[in-house]
């Protein structure tokens, strides 16, 4: 019985991600930095687990520049998604955000030091029923994007997007 409890409150909480998901937001602030620094808060607060929070950190390479807005929002919902893997699943001592700011290109990196995604869930891109890693690669390739994720058993997780910087601070960015 619990299991199905269990099993249950985790599909409510996945179907409301889902349905958050397809809502068109946009992020009010450009502050990049910001943003994921509020947004790792929130996720800290809400972590339940009896081990204290892992440490979290942003930082910014480069000069921040303004992000499309379409693009703003894509990336926040990619990174969103990272960070709450990294913080409900990942186990971590410590989490990271780093934003850089290139001319030519913009990346985003969210790396945990948590327990990592097991390799079978790994090699078929995600656990069934969860769609996660799949969004997150659709919202890249959408952008004209790349995503990379990395991940070793006990070792943590590490997620990188890049986008050209004509698609990440619009076409006529220099």
């Amino acid at each position: 019985m619990n299991t199905a409890i269990d099993s249950a409150g985790q599909a409510i909480v996945e179907g409301r991600d889902a349905v958050m998901g397809l809502r068109p937001q946009t992020i009010a602030n450009n502050d990049l930095a910001e943003v994921m620094s509020a947004l790792g808060d929130e996720l800290s607060a809400a972590e339940r687990a009896p081990q204290p929070p892992p440490h979290f950190r942003v930082r910014v390479e480069g000069t921040p520049r303004d992000l499309a807005t379409l693009v703003r929002d894509e990336v926040y919902w990619i990174a969103r998604e990272a960070l709450r893997n990294a913080f409900q699943h990942g186990r971590a001592a410590g989490i990271e955000v780093e934003i850089r700011y290139d001319v030519r290109q913009f990346r985003l990196r969210v790396r945990d030091d948590g327990k990592g995604i097991e390799p079978a869930v790994f090699a078929d891109g995600g656990r069934a029923g969860h769609y996660g890693l799949a969004g997150m690669r659709e919202r890249a390739e959408l952008l004209g994007g790349a995503l990379a994720v990395w991940s070793r058993p006990n070792v943590g997780t590490e997620m990188e997007l890049s986008l050209p910087g004509s698609v990440a601070y619009g076409k006529g960015s220099r």
